[in-house]
């Protein structure tokens, strides 16, 4: 509440009021520091945003074979959201820290920094920082879940750090694992085009 004030002498019959100072602000309890009270609730705020997944790629894909190295990489991006939180403006921006791989067959890779790359098409079956190779054939589930750090700002006041972190899983990959077979044959294609293995 605003208030001006004025007085007057006390003898004075009736009051002959003058002003003295104001507006000043009058609360009936205690104010609310703002800005306490955010950063109390912006870690469960950053936790309800609705930060969208990152995507499961993989070379080769949807079928690999088995013993060879399958290269997987995730498309992630940085996300910033405009809240209000306590009557005033919030902008919380959502980073990818690190990555936690399940390929499906009981190996983990994670949490780690690399979120892995796609490899140019002459260069698939090489190992990468996030590749696995399978021992044995069958379908597999692979999952992964993306580690998301935050900041934020009050009315375009400084960054801070959000505590915590929060954990979006992504969508899974489902790829099939196959086993390759050479044989050796002593067929001349050239003359008998219809021969085993021609």
């Amino acid at each position: 509440m605003a208030v001006w004030w004025y007085q007057s002498p006390r003898v004075a019959k009736p009051p002959k009021w003058v002003f003295h100072s104001g507006p000043t602000c009058i609360y009936d309890e205690k104010p609310i520091d703002v800005l306490k009270e955010i950063a109390a609730r912006i870690e469960h705020e950053f936790k309800q945003l609705p930060v969208a997944p990152a995507t499961i790629g993989s070379q080769p894909g949807p079928h690999t074979l088995r013993g060879n190295n399958t290269n997987f990489y995730a498309n992630a991006t940085e996300q910033t959201f405009n809240i209000t939180l306590l009557g005033q403006k919030v902008h919380i921006t959502a980073t990818t820290t690190t990555y936690t791989w399940n390929y499906g067959d009981g190996t983990t890779l994670g949490p780690t920094p690399s979120h892995g790359a796609p490899l140019p098409d002459d260069r698939i079956g090489e190992q990468t920082k996030t590749s696995h190779a399978y021992t044995t054939t069958g379908k597999y589930t692979i999952t992964l879940t993306t580690h998301y750090t935050g900041t934020y700002t009050v009315n375009n006041g400084p960054t801070l750090p959000i505590p915590g972190q929060v954990n979006i899983p992504s969508p899974p990959l489902h790829l099939t694992v196959w086993r390759a077979i050479t044989r050796n044959y002593a067929d001349n294609c050239n003359q008998n085009p219809t021969g085993t293995g021609c």
